[in-house]
């Protein structure tokens, strides 16, 4: 009986190469001995100045490394790397200098893991973060990479009492948030129990050690009850002429500590604090065993798991169930063949196949999740968000569902059918209306359980919203919906930008894509730091400038500006033809003059905060339009007259909005009751049903400004079934279509 059949990664503080060598091959007959002695002597001398916190030789870190790579049986070229894991980074020895003594597999580990940790950031988080995209780029290139990384964080934890209590903290952290999980996706339990557990000792060592007190003072009890239930298992197998190993252990300390955590109990009020093993030689066996297990212990409802039908995604393979063992404490045990249990405990790594040097491959097949990340990398610009999502898909398990088809998608608990939608791909999802789950229709917030079978209902005028947010439980999706509403939000400013630009540009007989084709727009994405100019409308369009900011580097302008100086002065003609008002209440200043009568043009209402322009009109006085009305293309440049408004006008201005909706009963109503709610008056209303299913609407509202009609915009926007909300030019039914 092994009680604890764990790899054991302590810290050896007299290892020699030797040692290494040996330990390789007792299972690599076909060692590169010469490589391994070369990689460590050129390591040796490297760091020949070098010691550790603990006082050693820095040598000895690298000899830890390779020991741990061992236990999981890595190939030749993995374990030299181990070796000069740290020599690029901490020992200035180039990548050429590698490569050219240990070849480009080497090369390509080493090289990978310096890229990972070489480079120094403003914050912690942002360290953390890049550092982590860095590594599964790396990772996705090598497998190895990320291999030799977590050998060489697993010492590093070994040996971290010899730092500060601040660093033990970070350092912790650190791996609980990224290196655990990997180590789960990579399915190298034993290395993940280890560091969850060396975590725990660092992040909660008041937790950590009354634990180990606890389990301490019932040793003796615990082993003789371990003893005697594998002898009744060994006993009910035999009876069934099952030839097995069966193993017993308590749960590492972090699953226990994470089972008080969740249920909100003490330590003697967990239950189930034994698992036990059982190793059979093929399938058919395990389910043998497991009809034995279930005949003589009762099983607990819902807690029976089977991962050899339907394995997790890093290939983890054992029947798992809890049952009544003796004295009635529950008790897990788990069953296997040998094989799935090599897989289980080294993961990746038992997957490798060895063959000649420089060959060393991993199916890519057993693990596509990783060139998933790589495309996701691409798809994400910034590193914290690509952590935060990855962090969650890496940490997920405990739902497997099927499509339709019966493939299988393991989510995290409490996913949604929109993560599911997701899952499949993005725009199943960003079309998701709802899903069928085993046949009946049900909400996108419906929390599905193993064994499920969805089938997603998609709809081509769905789009996703920020609600979509709180329903979704994987980082994935919400990474995706994140980037759809960023897009909109960015097309919209960009249009808005556009719209503003242009009605600056009119007052100069011009537009924007005139002046893009002749490239006059140089200087002013220099200016305002623009890559091209839709980037250019963006900035305009979210207030991160002006678009009256913009036309002095325009060149072409300034000749415009030129000829305009030279036009005819109307100034006379303005005192003489319109006439005088006493109340000097006017919404527009002429020339300075707040008592000339106006009028606003009825083609396109301007108000306050609206780029305008004045015309002469004889014995009217000024008309007053939007620069970007389509009259002033019409209106002679000598007519044109400069205006500006009144600041100390306080009257309302009357403006259409145009609004297109989904079509349903209320929609109308839903609307005027946001544009009552922001304190704005409806002049007028018109509603029309359009094609698809879709409905416009058209009002006449009374604002103070520009800024009051964005206020109300904003607020119709809000509404989930709104589609388009933009300002129309005149109050009349052709706005509607």
């Amino acid at each position: 009986m092994n009680i604890n059949d764990r790899l054991d990664f302590s810290h050896e503080p007299v290892i020699t190469v030797d040692d290494i060598i040996s330990r390789v091959q007792a299972y690599h007959t076909d060692v590169d001995v010469e490589l391994l002695k070369s990689a460590f002597e050129f390591a040796n001398y490297a760091h020949r100045n070098q010691k550790r916190s603990s006082g050693e030789p820095y040598i000895i870190h690298p000899l830890n490394v390779c020991a741990t790579l061992i236990k999981l049986k890595m190939d030749v070229e993995t374990i030299a790397a181990g070796f000069l894991h740290d020599v690029v980074e901490d020992c200035d020895i180039s990548p050429h200098e590698i490569e050219s003594k240990f070849g480009t597999s080497v090369a390509t580990i080493v090289v990978g893991l310096t890229k990972i940790s070489k480079i120094e950031f403003r914050s912690t988080e942002e360290s953390q973060a890049e550092n982590f995209r860095k590594m599964v780029v790396a990772m996705a290139k090598d497998l190895r990479v990320i291999i030799v990384k977590l050998a060489d964080r697993m010492h590093n934890m070994r040996t971290l009492q010899y730092v500060s209590t601040s660093k033990q903290q970070k350092v912790a952290q650190e791996t609980l948030d990224i290196y655990v999980p990997l180590a789960s996706r990579l399915g190298i339990h034993s290395v993940k129990s280890e560091l969850e557990d060396l975590c725990l000792r660092y992040l909660h060592p008041d937790v950590y050690y009354r634990m180990a007190e606890n389990v301490a003072m019932k040793r003796s009890e615990r082993d003789h009850y371990i003893s005697d239930t594998i002898q009744v298992i060994r006993e009910k197998l035999e009876e069934y002429t099952v030839k097995a190993d069966v193993t017993g252990r308590p749960k590492n300390f972090y699953s226990i500590y994470r089972k008080m955590h969740n249920r909100g109990v003490e330590f003697d009020e967990v239950q189930d604090l034994l698992a036990f093993r059982i190793l059979v030689s093929n399938i058919t066996e395990c389910y043998k065993t497991l009809g034995v297990i279930h005949s003589y212990f009762t099983p607990i409802p819902g807690r029976f798991k089977d991962y050899v039908a339907i394995p997790k995604q890093n290939n983890y393979q054992s029947l798992h169930t809890t049952v009544i063992g003796p004295k009635a404490e529950r008790i897990e045990i788990q069953i296997r063949t040998h094989e799935m249990h090599e897989v289980a405990e080294k993961g990746i790594a038992a997957h490798w196949k060895y063959k000649e040097r420089g060959s060393g491959i991993v199916d890519p097949q057993a693990f596509t999740w990783v060139k998933d990340l790589l495309e996701f990398n691409q798809s994400v610009k910034n590193s914290s968000e690509f952590m935060d999502a990855v962090k969650d898909d890496l940490d997920m398990g405990g739902v497997f569902v099927f499509t339709p088809n019966g493939d299988v998608k393991e989510l995290r608990q409490g996913a949604t059918p929109l993560d599911f939608a997701y899952a499949v791909h993005t725009e199943v999802g960003h079309r998701c209306v709802g899903a069928k789950v085993n046949g009946k229709i049900v909400s996108l917030k419906f929390r599905m359980k193993s064994g499920d079978t969805i089938d997603i209902l998609t709809s081509k005028n769905q789009a996703p919203s920020k609600d979509w947010l709180k329903i979704v439980k994987t980082g994935r999706a919400k990474t995706k919906i994140r980037q759809y509403l960023a897009k909109i939000e960015r097309d919209r400013s960009r249009d808005m930008g556009e719209q503003q630009l242009d009605r600056a540009l009119n007052g100069y007989g011009t537009n924007s894509k005139a002046l893009d084709k002749r490239g006059e727009f140089k200087k002013a994405l220099e200016a305002f730091n623009a890559k091209h100019l839709e980037e250019l409308f963006v900035h305009i369009g979210s207030n991160r400038c002006h678009a009256k900011d913009v036309l002095p580097y325009i060149p072409s302008l300034k000749i415009v500006a030129e000829a305009k100086e030279k036009a005819p002065d109307y100034s006379a003609t303005i005192e003489k033809a319109a006439k005088k008002s006493a109340t000097k209440d006017n919404a527009v200043i002429v020339d300075g003059l707040d008592d000339v009568v106006v009028r606003m043009g009825k083609c396109c209402s301007p108000i306050p905060g609206d780029d305008i322009l004045g015309f002469i009109t004889k014995g009217r006085g000024i008309t007053i339009h939007s620069v970007s009305c389509s009259r002033m293309q019409e209106i002679e440049q000598g007519r044109r007259i400069d205006v500006t408004w009144n600041s100390f006008y306080a009257f309302k201005h009357p403006v259409s909005i145009r609004v297109v909706t989904n079509d349903r009963p209320g929609i109308l109503a839903l609307v005027s009751k946001h544009i009552n709610n922001a304190g704005i008056n409806i002049r007028s209303a018109m509603a029309k049903s359009l094609p698809d299913q879709r409905g416009g609407l058209l009002f006449e509202i009374e604002v103070k400004d520009y800024s009051e009609l964005l206020k109300v915009v904003s607020s119709i926007k809000s509404i989930e079934d709104v589609l388009v909300v933009e300002r129309a030019n005149q109050l009349s039914t052709v706005a509607l279509t």
